[in-house]
């Protein structure tokens, strides 16, 4: 074999899992981003320069918060939202994910969806883990939105912090999940936009029921502590 042929077999180079896209030119839209989760997400990303679009089910609902919040933030009614994004940030309480989603099947297709939505039950010991028949609520989206690219992130933010306009940055990582390795570059570039945040690619969909249980353990430790924890992964 000449040294030819043995330069031609080689493996090209490992892609630096910190190479992300630019997702500045993207339009982000935000369902559920009238409640607290929602609108901190819209604003942060906003106040990095990302275009955002709320969605509620009411059209006028959504125009006022994107009035308050201003930073060109703009309001619609959830499927018009859907329809103007690139990238649509699913953050609707959990008894209404399932059929919110159904409703948006159309809508949605071949859009990149992020789910951050936790499945939580409270009772008098506090916050508990729910688990859906489809194993978390990024897989019940999946099965929901077939012809989407579904990942799940944002799942561990303060919204508390990200509403508080006095805070520049939030020290915090974003676990991101999904299939496919071009969709959690891209929501990990997203998160990454917003100062003191990090997304970090975090597995597979099937891995999504962890990432949203872990929040029931963060509101005991927030509860105890008075705090607004968030997650900093380590060596990487």
């Amino acid at each position: 074999m000449t040294t030819n042929d043995s330069d031609s077999s080689a493996k090209p180079p490992a892609k630096d899992p910190w190479d992300l896209p630019d997702v500045s030119g993207l339009t982000v839209g935000v369902l559920g981003g009238t409640g607290p989760q929602g609108r901190g997400l819209a604003y942060r990303l906003a106040r990095a320069g990302q275009k955002i679009v709320i969605g509620s089910r009411a059209a006028d609902r959504a125009e006022a918060a994107a009035a308050e919040l201003g930073l060109g933030v703009e309001g619609a009614d959830n499927a018009e939202c859907a329809r103007r994004s690139d990238i649509v940030i699913v953050a609707v309480p959990w008894d209404g994910h399932a059929a919110t989603l159904e409703s948006l099947r159309e809508e949605l297709a071949g859009k990149l969806v992020v789910d951050c939505v936790n499945p939580l039950g409270f009772d008098k010991k506090g916050a508990y883990a729910l688990k859906p028949e489809e194993g978390s609520a990024a897989e019940q989206a999946a099965a929901l939105l077939p012809d989407s690219r579904v990942t799940a992130a944002f799942h561990h933010l303060s919204a508390v912090l990200l509403q508080d306009e006095a805070i520049d940055e939030i020290d915090t990582d974003v676990m991101v999940l999904g299939e496919a390795r071009a969709d959690t570059d891209t929501v990990q570039a997203l998160a990454s936009r917003i100062p003191g945040m990090r997304g970090v690619f975090a597995g597979r969909l099937r891995n999504a029921h962890q990432v949203e249980s872990l929040v029931a353990n963060l509101i005991s430790v927030n509860r105890r502590y008075k705090a607004h924890a968030g997650l900093r992964t380590t060596d990487v």
